[in-house]
């Protein structure tokens, strides 16, 4: 067994909380049972690093005499003085061992013969902003197990039995004896069954399922956002054994818009707005997700006011009104003008100085505050 840093083998802290432990130790669990890496030795090492790891970590006196002592504080040859295997100790890893599996393996004492349910799926959805607003039907191809036509999920050769295990003896389950405890497990040849095919299918190679593409067609409803998820029930992976299918969840992505960007329930937009337009005043035309509407500009509007037009924005997929849509004025300074054109500004600029500064209100702000800045800074 190995000897790493047993926080290290869990990938948690060293003040790590017991959820937290557990929660690392299921993942590792779930990534390298031999069950579902059969024949592969560094899973299987893997795996029994993480359940001594966890076994001394989730006991508190077994944690204590390991921070103070490391390895050496829980070497089995000296665990009967510090709580040992025995009494608490070994019952409370009997209980993990059956939290644990019995979360991810269906109870951890599989039945012989008993149906496994088959696997989910995920599928990454990609819409367009006006797909995932406006509701969508979207048809996906995606790869996935399907039960056997040829031996309907027996694995077997279309007339032929499977026989008894010889390894647990058609139990579906092994008992090994680890130091003082003993764990029940799933036989690795039968996988549980406690049967073995002996003249596999041609089509499933013994597996009962085979690996096919399919179509589906997703009616993807409105208002819906990156992160949701569909669920369709049933069309994940074939199970075994006669088991159900698992569920194919299609999770939704939307793309970037070239003018809206959204947040929830809300869709925002920049408007370019002429130099003329936001010191006279006037209307000028902004998207929506329903066409085109006038939006009222003031006159001095400046750049980056920010107009919101009520009830523009998205209707959220699950129930409410929609949102509001928020327009971003920014001014636009001319460029590439004419020799007439400089005249007139400069003409222009020189009326405006007459004013004063009641012309830039900002500009005279701004010339207090520098003015405030050197003057607390002796310059």
């Amino acid at each position: 067994m190995s000897k790493r840093d047993f926080y290290e083998v869990l990938g948690v802290a060293k003040g790590a909380s017991a959820d937290e432990l557990k929660k690392a130790y299921r993942r590792l669990a779930m990534k390298h049972h031999p069950d579902r890496n059969p024949d592969d030795s560094e899973s299987e090492v893997k795996f029994k690093e993480a359940k001594e790891a966890y076994e001394v970590l989730s006991d508190p006196q077994k944690r204590a005499a390991y921070d103070q002592y490391g390895h050496a504080g829980v070497d089995q040859s000296g665990m009967g003085g510090m709580g040992g295997m025995g009494g608490q100790g070994a019952q409370g890893f009997g209980d993990i061992f059956g939290d644990v599996f019995g979360d991810i393996f269906g109870g951890g004492r599989q039945r012989q013969g008993g149906p496994y349910r088959g696997a989910d799926l995920r599928y990454e959805l990609a819409l367009t902003l006006e797909e995932a607003v406006l509701g969508h039907e979207a048809e996906i191809n995606f790869q996935s197990l399907k039960e056997c036509s040829t031996c309907h999920g027996d694995g077997a050769k279309p007339g032929t039995d499977k026989k008894t295990c010889g390894t647990c003896g058609g139990v579906g389950q092994i008992r090994r004896q680890g130091g003082v405890f003993a764990v029940q497990q799933t036989c690795p040849d039968c996988r549980g069954e406690g049967r073995i095919v002996e003249d596999p299918c041609k089509d499933c190679n013994g597996q009962g399922r085979v690996q096919q593409s399919r179509t589906l067609s997703v009616k993807v409803p409105e208002g819906v956002d990156t992160g949701d998820r569909i669920r369709l029930s049933g069309e994940g992976e074939a199970g075994q054994a006669g088991g159900p299918p698992g569920d194919l969840y299609v999770e939704v992505r939307v793309l970037p818009h070239a003018v809206f960007q959204r947040e929830g329930a809300d869709l925002s937009c920049k408007v370019p707005l002429a130099f003329t337009a936001a010191a006279l005043g006037g209307e000028v035309k902004v998207p929506t997700l329903g066409g085109e509407v006038s939006l009222k500009i003031p006159p001095g509007t400046q750049s980056g006011k920010v107009f919101r037009l009520r009830g523009k924005g998205v209707k959220p997929v699950r129930g409410g009104g929609p949102g509001d849509l928020y327009c971003r004025v920014e001014v636009e300074t001319p460029r590439d003008l004419t020799k007439e054109q400089q005249d007139l500004l400069e003409k222009f600029q020189t009326s405006i100085d007459v004013g004063g500064d009641r012309h830039s209100p900002k500009a005279r702000s701004w010339r207090d505050s520098v003015k405030s800045f050197f003057d607390g800074i002796g310059i």
